[in-house]
This record gives C-alpha cells, structure tokens and sequence, in this order.
C-alpha cells in the first residue's frame, strides 16, 4: 500500500461514497474532490468542496496512510495545513487536532474501497516484472492513448532540462552563446566524456572562444590544451605548434585546466576519440561564430546537418589522436552523431529559449523538429519495442521512452502515468 494509491481512490472516488462518513460520525457528501497538488510542498488536494454534516466546507485535503503521518511529517507546524479541511487515510490510528483545539474530520477508506480497485493496483504493482509492471497490458492500450501520453512526457522532459539550461543561464548573465557552447560541449563528449568536455567549457569565459574564432588551429589548442590533451611531449610538428599556442593563451587570458577532467580513450571507437571531437567541435566554432542565433531558427535535420559541416585541419585527416598516424580518411560529423546533437542540444535549447521569450510558435517548431529525427536505439527503447513493435516512431518518441521509464516504471510512479490509470478503470 502507497500513499499515491491513496491519492487515486480520492481523486478518482473509487470507494462507496454513498455511505462514506467521517470517523466523527458524521455523513460526508464531495462535492468536488480539489484539484491535484503534484508538487512536494503543501496539501496534497487544494480547493476541495466538501458537506460535512449540515456544513458545507471550502478548502484542502491531505493523504496519508495513517493518521499520526501528520505528526510524523511535522503538519502541526506549519501554517500551510491551517485551511485542511478533511484529512483523508488508510488507516485512522490517531486523532488530529486543529489549533483551536477542535478535531479535524477524517475519512477511513480501508473498509469502503472497492474491491476491484484494490485488486487491479496489487496485480499492477506487485506481481513478478521484467521490464515494466503493465507490461502483460501494453499491447491492449489504444495507439492514440499510448502517444498522447508520450507527447506530454516528452514535453515534461523538456520542462527538466529547461531548468538546467536556465541556471546556465543566470550564471552566465544571459548569454545564451555561451550557454549554448557549454551544452554542446557536453554533449560531444558523450556519455563517455561529457563531463571533462563540459569542465573544459566552463573553463573557458566565451569572450575567448569570441576572440579567436577566426583562427581555428587556436580553437583547437585551446580545446585540446584545457583538457589535458597537450601535456606530453610529441616530436609531429603540427602538435608542437599547437602547445606553443597554447602555452601563449594560456599565459595571455590566464587560464587555469585543473578542474578540468582529463577525458577518457579506453573503449571507444576511433570517430568517437576526445581528441577528433574536440577538432570538430573547434572547427565548428571557426566557422561560425555566432552559432546560437543560427541553431535557434533551424527546423529541419537537413539544415542542422549543413549548418554542422566541418572541415578539419590537414593533420586531422590521418589523426584520430595526437599520437598515431592513421589511413586518411574525411572525418566529418555522421548523420547519427548530428541527430544526438539536435535532441540534446539544440531541441532542449530552442525550446528553453522559446520558454525565456514566451515564443509559444517557436516552441511548438522544437517539438516538429524532434518528429523529423529518427528515433534512439538503446535499451530502453528496445524494451518498448518489444512491447509494441512500431514505437518510437521518432525521436520525439524515443526521448519520451527513456522519460517514461525512468521517472515513472523503475519508480513504480504507475499512478501518476496516465496509462497506469487506465489499468485501474479510470472510465
């Protein structure tokens, strides 16, 4: 038993609300149930209507398992539980008092709930799983039920990044460039080397990245000096200017590398290397340097990927590394890796700056973009396929997947899924 399956039986009254009384004694007529409070703080129910007895009531209600949770949550203390007006339980182990010394009304649901309700949460919740608790039901779901739902999730994981990129944003007095670098940053270094390409990122004021963007072997020593990647000795003559130019910057604008996460190599293919991201990525940025004013109006894949057309330097097309020489070889941005960029990078960042500008057309453009991306393919996904062979559909779909079963199947967060609902009756 959970409080969030609480929660349900009061919102969606899966109990004999024709005989419902408080343990008062008194009959209890709902009127209106009050509108769902999802954040941590304050009444679980605000704005309820409620007939208590004779009186008619206006006001909040508050879920727990037991009755003594309101002590044990410290309610009694706090003046946002003042305007309770019906404490809803499990079990009513203990009276409440107001602080007026008046007892707050409660309703008992363990005898009272349906039995069927009961009976479909416990098979939804508490039987053996592999992948996800409704997994033996997934394939009965209405197509248009399944996506609307994944549309909102996509759109609720968005909501999360967005916050990220706005304290980016405050921290770095609204420089959306800079912001942008940082977050493009990150996510050239993958999963594998996200964190030392974003430590060098935030190593770096973007005045400076500003200032020498028209000379990309500088780009270049900059990125690869900051992340350690010049530190040893090296006879090819390419490299040894690269540390002269570095040493100079790093002497000119002061720079300072040992926060900075030496990145990774061990098990990665050679495309994927720190060494060649951190080229293409200077390469980018020398040839455009206002990069967030173009991606911010881009809406197709097509346009991302010429925008994200790189010409490296010579020593780079028989170099993965600073070390080994290798078959030549043009190594440009892939289709893939362009399409990660979009649905990290540049959706999540068009659609906090649509959120920043209240551009609800442009906000809306982010969401069609993801649908022109082919989708993820990684476990999470994969399971859902299994499940249901024709999604995701596209990227949009895939992004919302992963929200999906993160932060509601692996959770057992089944009662605030929409889908999960529709297993329990909801009519």
């Amino acid at each position: 038993m959970t409080e969030d399956f609480i929660h349900y039986l009061w919102k969606f009254k899966k109990f004999d609300v024709f005989s419902a009384q408080t343990q008062q004694g008194e009959n209890l007529e709902i009127i209106h149930v009050g509108w769902h409070n999802q954040d941590e703080s304050g009444p679980d129910f605000f704005n309820a209507k409620i007939k208590i007895g004779d009186q008619l009531w206006a006001g909040n209600v508050e879920i727990h398992l037991k009755a003594s949770d309101w002590y044990q949550h410290q309610h009694q203390n706090d003046s946002a539980y003042d305007n309770v007006i019906l404490h809803v339980v499990w079990e009513d182990d203990v009276e409440i008092y107001r602080k007026d010394n008046s007892i707050l009304p409660s309703l008992e649901l363990k005898e009272i709930t349906h039995l069927q309700a009961k009976k479909s949460y416990e098979n939804l919740l508490y039987q053996p799983k592999q992948f996800i608790n409704c997994e033996y039901a997934f394939s009965d779901f209405d197509k248009f039920q399944i996506l609307s739902w994944l549309e909102r999730v996509f759109i609720e994981r968005l909501e999360t990044k967005s916050k990220l990129i706005i304290d980016l944003l405050e921290k770095s007095n609204n420089d959306w460039e800079a912001v942008f670098f940082a977050l493009l940053a990150k996510n050239f270094g993958l999963n594998v080397n996200g964190t030392s390409f974003l430590g060098m990122a935030n190593s770096i004021d973007f005045s400076i990245v500003r200032k020498i963007s028209n000379r990309k072997q500088s780009l270049e020593a900059l990125f690869l000096g900051q992340t350690h990647l010049l530190a040893k000795p090296n006879t090819h003559n390419y490299v040894k200017q690269l540390q002269q130019e570095y040493g100079y910057l790093k002497n000119k604008f002061q720079l300072d590398n040992t926060a900075v996460v030496a990145p990774k190599f061990f098990r990665l293919r050679p495309p994927n290397f720190p060494s060649i991201r951190l080229a293409q990525l200077a390469s980018l940025y020398a040839q455009n340097t206002d990069l967030f004013n173009q991606v911010i109006h881009l809406n197709s894949p097509l346009k991302v990927k010429k925008l994200f057309h790189v010409e490296l330097s010579e020593f780079w097309k028989t170099h993965y590394s600073l070390t080994k020489e290798s078959k030549a070889t043009n190594k440009q941005l892939s289709k893939s890796f362009v399409n990660l960029i979009i649905i990290n990078t540049i959706v999540p960042v068009q659609f906090s700056f649509a959120k920043f500008t209240a551009n609800y057309e442009l906000q809306q453009k982010t969401i069609d973009l993801m649908v022109q991306v082919q989708p993820e393919v990684n476990k999470y996904t994969k399971g859902f396929t299994k499940l249901c062979a024709d999604i995701p559909e596209n990227a949009m779909q895939s992004q919302a997947l992963i929200q999906l079963k993160k932060n509601y199947c692996d959770v057992n967060n089944c009662l605030q899924c929409n889908l999960g609902i529709q297993l329990l009756g909801k009519k």
